[in-house]
């Protein structure tokens, strides 16, 4: 039968790639030596040969040096996806301390957008083993812009030599640690500019695929995003009829909640609404939950569906201005957002979720979208499910529309493609376009690059600030900086950071446990966003248990917040005061009350707050905070 010799050409072809794998890996081990063989191997099912030692270096000590290197840069590149799929995408950062011998004395990744950096992790923990060791990055120090805790954490450990991937890709951070370093006379390599082989050209393209995401996006001004399907054999999404569950097999089906889950949000079109009525969660225990992204031009959605249930997770709906006010309003009323656009289409959409901070988004539209997607130029990535199923129809749809293609020649060819069986379905993925080279074309000329801390680059004296790695990126709330606030004893009590004190403040002093054991779950929560994401979720659950004032004071709770940090960082509170004469904006284009909003609408109080604790260091006249409220 045809599925029989299906099945044999499938087990053929995998046993053909496993097999070329596993000589190659094996190949790559006997160049390393035995340090390096007690690092985890790093999971690579992709076409492009092994890693052989570059056959113009003689010198054998060099080479089993590269070899080292490149192991110990892999492994940080490995650790630094340490958190994919549990907190929402972030730059990716790892860190490994290797000894004189090479033995890895320390590790550690960067967990969520402001929690300590991995380097400060890993100095911990190899303790006295870090004088005089090599700490190898998978990518330069830069979590959050202000910050220079990674750095001073390297130097005071004692650290001699420093191993880095690749340069930051943002260009408000790239080589302001690498120049700190070497200031401070230590040792830095970057790789494919101090270091140059076969291995270590290998480790730094591990180095690139891991934060993929972040490069593309500063590259291409939108966020990173990959267009995933899955289809039969024959190129079906569907059948002729339009049923579609399932294609592929439920193993597939969950490395699909593997992808949700690395990304800030999953889009669909109308189509799929109407047809497939989606969750789009990521079904896991705990972890990141993505946001839900509907595109529809002429809001022809049903009145009830289950993307509308935002009890868990948030829903936008993004559409053409004016279209259906009154299902606006419908929407509006079970919490969705609605955002308008002049026209919709997938870049103006894709620049828009850029500005709001995303960094990586799922496509899981159907092949009208797709189409539009792919010709604008913002899908980045391609993840194919390929069912051993053969489904046929004239009018089954596929999974990419027209393209406007008349030849096999205009045929875009897929970059670094990669093969895996997935169940009994087969895994392709490959880049729509490569991943730009960070690389500096004169080394020594970027390093004269350099921002005056003191000198706004913005001629028109606004500082817009957002997330924490872009620029002053620790004026944000979720930057990676611990204060100690009273509690309603006069005792001192520590806060991870702003956000988890400002979040917890809503419940304090509600006499109800379920306040109570939230304010204590915000406390405790690793990262900011992940307080910020449980108090958020009981407002929006139970409203009875945000205390009764709390609209009357969260904007003195959160000006003491900002007054502890900024008092007790001194490279903060400097870094505040050199904004001295500009206007202050969160850049938040959804947040009308602490940000900006998207065409300026918003309140920004976080701005005006900043600026009025600015004033108060500055000796200046400060205005009130009852007078912030009577501005508007």
């Amino acid at each position: 039968m045809w599925y029989d010799a299906f099945g044999f050409i499938a087990r053929s072809l995998m046993q053909m790639i496993f097999a070329h794998l596993f000589f190659s890996i094996v190949y790559d081990l006997s160049m390393l030596p035995m340090a390096a063989l007690s690092l985890p191997p790093v999971r690579v099912y992709c076409s492009g040969g092994a890693a052989t030692p570059n056959s113009s270096i003689s010198n054998n000590n060099l080479l089993g040096n590269h070899a080292l290197d490149a192991a110990h840069i892999r492994r940080a590149a490995e650790l630094a996806d340490g958190s994919a799929g549990f907190t929402s995408p972030h730059p990716n950062f790892g860190c490994v301390i290797a000894s004189k011998s090479g033995k890895v004395a320390g590790e550690g990744f960067l967990y969520a957008q402001g929690t300590k950096p991995a380097e400060v992790l890993a100095v911990d923990a190899a303790g006295d083993f870090s004088r005089r060791a090599t700490a190898y990055l998978n990518m330069e120090p830069g979590d959050c812009h202000g910050d220079h805790s990674a750095v001073s954490a390297l130097v005071q450990a004692g650290i001699e030599r420093v191993v880095i991937g690749l340069r930051h890709p943002l260009q408000h951070l790239r080589g302001n640690a690498i120049r700190a370093l070497r200031s401070q006379g230590l040792q830095v390599d970057v790789l494919g500019e101090d270091l140059n082989s076969k291995l270590i050209e290998e480790a730094r393209k591990s180095c690139l695929l891991v934060n993929a995401p972040l490069i593309c996006r500063a590259a291409s001004r939108v966020p990173f995003s990959v267009l995933k399907y899955a289809m039969t054999l024959d190129g079906k999404i569907a059948a002729s009829s339009g049923h579609a569950a399932w294609i592929s097999s439920k193993t597939s089906r969950n490395r699909v909640f593997e992808l949700r889950g690395r990304s800030d949000a999953v889009i669909v079109g109308g189509n799929t609404v109407r047809k497939d009525n989606p969750r789009l969660t990521a079904r896991h225990g705990g972890g990141h939950m993505p946001m839900r992204i509907v595109m529809s031009q002429t809001l022809d959605l049903p009145e009830e569906a289950h993307l509308w249930d935002t009890s868990d997770v948030s829903t936008i709906v993004a559409t053409q201005r004016g279209a259906r006010r009154h299902f606006q309003k419908h929407l509006a009323s079970k919490g969705i957002e609605v955002v308008e656009f002049d026209i919709l289409n997938p870049r103006e959409v894709m620049e828009y979720f850029h500005d709001r901070g995303y960094l990586s988004l799922l496509w899981e539209c159907g092949g009208t979208l797709a189409a539009a997607a792919i010709s604008s130029g913002v899908i980045h990535k391609v993840f194919a499910f390929v069912a051993p199923k053969i489904i046929g129809g004239k009018n089954a749809p596929s999974p990419v529309g027209e393209l406007g293609m008349v030849e096999m020649t205009q045929a875009f060819d897929l970059i670094d493609v990669c093969y895996e069986q997935v169940g009994p379905d087969m895994l392709i993925s490959g880049f729509l376009q490569p991943i730009p080279d960070v690389t500096p074309v004169i080394p020594s000329v970027d390093e004269t690059f350099e921002i005056d801390p003191t000198v706004t680059p913005y001629e028109s004296r606004i500082i817009f600030f957002y997330k924490t790695w872009d620029p002053y990126g620790a004026f944000s709330n979720f930057s990676p900086h611990q204060i100690k606030m009273p509690d309603d004893s006069g005792d001192y009590e520590p806060w991870l950071s702003v956000e988890h004190y400002y979040q917890a403040q809503k419940f304090v002093g509600v006499d109800d446990p379920v306040a109570q054991d939230c304010v204590e779950n915000i406390k405790s929560a690793r990262s900011p966003e992940e307080a910020a994401r449980i108090g958020r979720s009981m407002q929006r659950k139970r409203p009875d248990l945000v205390r009764c004032e709390w609209e009357s004071v969260k904007i003195e709770v959160m000006y003491r917040a900002l007054k502890c940090k900024f008092s007790i960082y001194p490279h903060l509170n400097a870094m505040l005061l050199s904004s001295a004469g500009c206007v202050l904006v969160e850049a938040s284009p959804h947040d009308l009350f602490w940000g900006g909003g998207r065409d300026g609408e918003g309140l920004n109080y976080l701005g005006r707050l900043l600026m009025q604790l600015r004033s108060e260091f500055l000796g200046e006249s400060p205005t009130s905070i009852d007078d912030i409220v009577l501005q508007n």
